[in-house]
């Protein structure tokens, strides 16, 4: 991971992902809702280890 890493970008460039791939038909909603549901969890920890070395301010 690099200094400049920005969780919260991440998650909106994978959620954009999920989003295109149920919306063009290549996932059905309850595996899109699966899978938004492991982004977030691992959106949770990676604002977690952040924390222990950098302050992130939320929103």
């Amino acid at each position: 991971m690099t200094y400049n890493f920005d969780p919260d970008r991440w998650l909106d460039n994978e959620l954009a992902a999920v989003e295109f791939a149920f919306k063009s038909g290549r996932m059905n909603e309850s595996d899109a809702e699966r899978h938004k549901d492991r982004l977030m969890d691992r959106y949770d920890e990676m604002v977690t280890r952040l924390d222990g070395t950098y302050r992130i301010v939320k929103e």
